[in-house]
Order: C-alpha cells, then structure tokens, then sequence
C-alpha cells in the first residue's frame, strides 16, 4: 500500500477520489491527514474531528479483494478488520452494524465505502487524539502510523468474507440497545437479525449498509 500523507486537506476521501477519476493511481493507495476541514460521514455528514485524530482513506482494486467478499458487505469487513487491529493494541472498542466504532455506549468513529471507477475507496474517521462533544475518544494511547501499518498488514493478508463475518456475528448482540438509519428513518436494532451477506433484517424487511 503506498500511502500518501498532507498536513491539512478537506477531506482524505475526496483528494484520493479525484486521483482515481484524474487516473494518477492504478493500485492500492492511501490518503493520510493531519486535519481536515470538509471530511465525509454517513449519511452526507461531516467528519471533521480534531487535530491529530485518524483521517484515513484508501483505495484497492477490486481485482484485489478477497474472491468471497461482496461489495455490499465491505464496510463491515473492513470496519471489523480495524476493530480487530485495535484489539489486538488492547482496546475494547466494538463494531456497531454495520460500520460504527464505539467504546461502550459512545461513538468514536466510523467508516464509509464507495465505489471509485475499478476501486473500492474506504474512508475512516477515528479519534485516537481527541473527540468533539457528545462522541469519545479511544480508549488506548496509540501512535497513528503504527495503527495505519498494522491495520493494512492485517488487510493484505486477505482473509476471507466468511472468516472475518464468523467473528462478526458473535459480538452482533452488543447492537440490541443501539439504533441504524434506513430511509431517513431510525430504527431499533433490538430485533434485527443478522444475514450471512451483513445485511439485517427488521420486521421482514431486508436492510443493506449504504455507506
């Protein structure tokens, strides 16, 4: 992964957008930042954050991705691979479905993937530094570019859709007093029913990840 790393950008996501569309790239790169000032969330919100947290976005080919992984379900595979890497430096963080980093009942970041001509382009917000009010902030003290190395190691060793969901799926019962977004609308998790593709299902009614 060769990674490219600025000072202070609007936003990690859009600068490496515009090099896929501009085709100044052609394999898995990432864009690292400082700050930034126009940061992509969910949902259309701005991810801004403080200075010195994580503002990560990186894109790889799909020709590379693991041969079982729908792109329907990369948010959580790679949100849970980053949940796994911050274990593995003792967090307790945990994976809110489908893509939400959280410390017990608080939010401290989150992911959101896209598709980019041939690339699949992932963006990440996560305080490590620092969290704006009403959010948290890790619970570990971790230095960026070792977390940013030990997570793309983890990813490039390419596990499979269904290694990475069979551990999902036994942490998804921590989702039962939390709430997701669907059409505008906020929905209780309490009932939902995990799908082996990530999806869940509400009162019958099938619901994807559109970040």
């Amino acid at each position: 992964m060769q990674i490219l790393y600025l000072d202070s950008v609007d936003s990690t996501q859009k600068y490496l957008k515009k090099l896929i569309k501009e085709e100044k790239i052609s394999s898995s790169y990432a864009v690292v930042a400082n700050s930034q000032t126009d940061g992509v969330g969910s949902r259309g919100n701005s991810w801004s954050g403080v200075r010195n947290n994580l503002f990560l976005s990186f894109a790889i080919p799909l020709k590379d991705l693991p041969k079982d992984l729908r792109l329907e379900s990369a948010s959580i595979y790679f949100s849970y691979i980053l949940k796994e890497t911050l274990a593995e430096l003792n967090s307790s963080v945990w994976l809110k479905w489908p893509n939400d980093f959280y410390i017990s009942d608080k939010k401290i970041g989150g992911m959101i993937t896209n598709l980019v001509e041939d690339s699949l382009v992932c963006g990440v917000g996560l305080n490590i530094a620092d969290a704006p009010e009403n959010f948290a902030k890790l619970d570990i003290e971790v230095d960026r570019d070792e977390l940013i190395n030990i997570y793309f190691i983890n990813i490039e060793k390419k596990s499979l859709w269904k290694q990475v969901f069979s551990k999902y799926k036994i942490e998804f019962y921590k989702n039962q007093n939390f709430y997701t977004h669907d059409k505008n609308l906020i929905i209780s998790l309490e009932d939902a029913s995990l799908q082996g593709d990530g999806s869940i299902v509400i009162n019958g009614e099938r619901i994807y990840s559109r970040r």
